[in-house]
């Protein structure tokens, strides 16, 4: 069937199929470089079967030969006719005298006024946006502009509306010669110009829309609605264009050393599979639910997916960091966790700021490395005062001192050296060393080696380890009970996996789909995993794309997008999700992002976003962010009105190649994947 009509479209000409007379609306009497005004009549609106707001409609030139053009329009809302005063003021005169006026012209019912006054009353005026113009070159080939270049004297158009085969023709429009609808596009729905469906419901067809995936991959992606108008299943629809042009991908190991590869191969698919990774902020899609009907993402592609969560549950690997082990990537996330909740408390500050990264000489020079040690057994130390468990057999290995050792404990010696002393008795040893740190050893060993026994780094993390801020100080600070949180404790395991920082970006260089879900970890824990998350993907592109590899496509999704990503005011750009929409394009990451608040997101993040679905908006401020894209203030008043409950999935669309804001209803997702 989409067959037939994929021909359809290729041979629809809209110089002459555009013409129908049973599809004629009416007259231009103004038109400029943006805007036309028309004149209609309540028969040939009928008869057209209604001009929703939104409606596409054609304005054929109809005055000296050889022109040939066509306007493009859009039905934006009434606009006053000169005649407006005149006809207001016999409607009042007539309903004074309390005669019937009704009837359109051209009815069998009767009206007490003459034909003449009847026919003028049945006109009004309707405002257009002009989106460009259809036009034949020297060759004949029919193109389409997304401006008009002249224009003529408003009397030579008669506009008519696009209906069936034109009309797809229309809303299929692409900017780079892509053909519509062709293998490597999907349906994601039909036209859809209003609320209310009466005339719509009586056409004998509906008008199919296409998305082509190179659309979205490599590129942002916003979808923006109240909650249960559809945005998940708009993303699903994405996700399953996606990843069917990902199987058409001729090359499906990605190399490991310098080629210079197209992004897309001979067929329009990716030259690589294409990976794909979700943030799963309520657990739709790595679970089984009543939504869904069978047709949660992990169920519909179960070969490729592969599930994580912050908790331990059957069928998932553990989103976790043994902490004790992968020390950078443990201590990374407590800094995060801390500037979150912290704010700019000293102690805590200096502590943030311990470099934990083995030095450049650590395996050369004999100083650097006890100093490195001991740095990083006194973190460890901080992690198993505050209640993290240790992995079983792990002891703390430093070298400590003869004079000290001897004097940490009265009935012996703790001897750090030997490598078999406990985690507690190392941070006996340790809190020794602070409480002491200004007796006479300590001051000898300044004077004789011209440096502290303790640099910077080290003072730092036994501040945070004994609770006293100085040296024998009498009152205490909250130290170590800072990270002695469940929510710190949530991201351990003692377990020696290898790191999801590893794995992950691995099985999406494979063109796997990954599901993080982050639905039972609090708002902290989910900022931290999708943050940390990101960072190491895009590392790893970066790091691929300095060193002259290929990298595959990379899509991310997020939902509620609103509790991830940075704040409108927010003004650091470096931040991870500013990096993707900025930098993205370059290392083949594209990133589909769903909330309700238009205005909560990044400016940064909206300038760059090239793909837009919009449904229903309940407040004026989120149309105001809205109104500064592309053409969507042709529709705020529609998006504000419309209902949430009884319009799910009826969104307004701007896709990459396609020049103009098409209104259509998505298409449920199905498992046919």
């Amino acid at each position: 069937m989409l067959d037939n009509k994929l021909k359809n479209i290729l041979d629809t000409n809209i110089f002459e199929k555009g013409r129908d007379e049973t599809n004629f609306v009416g007259h231009l009497f103004y038109l400029d470089y943006e805007r036309a005004k028309l004149l209609v009549a309540d028969a040939w609106k009928h008869r057209a079967h209604g001009i929703p707001q939104g409606t596409f409609l054609l304005a054929f030139y109809t005055g000296e030969k050889g022109v040939d053009e066509v306007l493009l329009l859009r039905a934006t809302g009434q606009t006053g006719l000169p005649s407006d005063s005149i006809v207001v003021s016999s409607m009042i005169d007539y309903y004074k005298q309390g005669d019937d006026i009704s009837g359109r012209a051209g009815a069998e019912k009767k009206s007490q006024l003459d034909d003449f006054t009847r026919y003028e009353f049945s006109f009004s005026g309707l405002e257009c946006r002009i989106l460009g113009s259809f036009y034949k070159t020297t060759g004949g080939r029919e193109e389409f502009g997304a401006d008009i270049e002249n224009f003529y004297s408003a009397n030579n158009y008669r506009v008519y509306k696009a209906c069936g085969d034109v009309l797809r023709k229309i809303v299929n429009q692409r900017d780079h010669n892509i053909i519509p609808g062709n293998e490597n596009e999907s349906k994601i729905g039909v036209v859809r110009y209003s609320s209310s469906r009466r005339f719509q419901s009586t056409n004998d067809q509906q008008v199919e829309v296409f998305v082509n995936a190179q659309d979205f991959v490599g590129k942002r992606t916003a979808l923006f609605g109240m909650t249960r108008t559809g945005k998940s299943n708009t993303v699903k629809k994405i996700i399953q264009s996606t990843e069917d042009i990902s199987r058409k991908s001729v090359t499906t190991t990605l190399p490991e050393s310098s080629v210079s590869t197209p992004p897309f191969n001979a067929v329009g698919a990716p030259e690589y599979p294409v990976g794909q990774i979700i943030f799963d902020v309520n657990g739709e899609y790595a679970n089984a639910n009543l939504q869904d009907e069978g047709t949660a993402i992990y169920e519909l592609y179960s070969k490729k997916v592969t599930r994580y969560s912050v908790m331990d549950k059957e069928g998932f690997n553990v989103l976790k960091v043994n902490f004790f082990k992968e020390i950078e990537n443990g201590f990374e996330l407590i800094k995060s966790y801390l500037s979150q909740r912290e704010g700019s408390v000293d102690y805590v500050t200096n502590f943030a700021a311990v470099d934990l990264s083995p030095p450049n000489n650590y395996g050369s020079d004999r100083s650097a490395k006890i100093r490195y040690d001991r740095k990083v057994a006194a973190y460890l130390c901080c992690l198993k005062k505050a209640g993290f468990k240790v992995p079983s057999g792990l002891k703390p290995t430093f070298v400590g001192n003869q004079e000290i050792d001897s004097q940490v404990i009265s009935n012996g010696v703790i001897e750090p050296a030997k490598n078999n002393i406990s985690f507690d008795e190392a941070i006996l040893w340790f809190e020794w060393v602070w409480k002491n740190y200004e007796n006479e050893y300590f001051k000898k060993y300044k004077e004789a080696k011209g440096k502290e026994w303790a640099d910077d780094d080290l003072k730092s993390l036994l501040v945070f380890l004994s609770t006293f801020k100085k040296p024998n100080e009498q009152t205490s600070v909250s130290g170590y009970k800072k990270i002695r949180t469940n929510e710190l404790h949530a991201l351990h395991t003692e377990k020696s996996d290898t790191s999801f920082e590893v794995e992950i970006p691995k099985l999406l260089r494979a063109g796997n789909i990954v599901i993080i879900d982050i639905s039972q970890g609090s708002p902290v824990v989910q900022s931290l995993f999708s943050e940390r998350i990101c960072k190491a993907i895009f590392n790893n592109s970066m790091d691929r794309f300095v060193r002259n590899l290929p990298n595959n496509f990379i899509q991310f999704y997020f939902e509620e997008a609103h509790n991830l990503f940075p704040k409108k005011e927010e003004k650091d750009l470096s931040q991870i999700y500013n990096r993707l929409a900025k930098e993205g394009a370059k290392l083949h990451l594209g990133m589909t992002y769903a909330t309700q608040e238009v205005s909560s997101i990044s400016a940064n993040i909206l300038k760059n976003t090239q793909n837009w679905f919009i449904a229903h908006l309940n407040n004026e401020d989120e149309l105001k962010e809205l109104r500064k894209y592309y053409d969507f203030s042709d529709f705020i008043s529609s998006i504000l009105k419309f209902s949430a409950g009884n319009d799910k999935g009826f969104v307004r669309m701007k896709t990459y190649t396609n020049p103009f804001v098409v209104p259509i209803q998505i298409d449920k997702f199905l498992a046919q994947g």
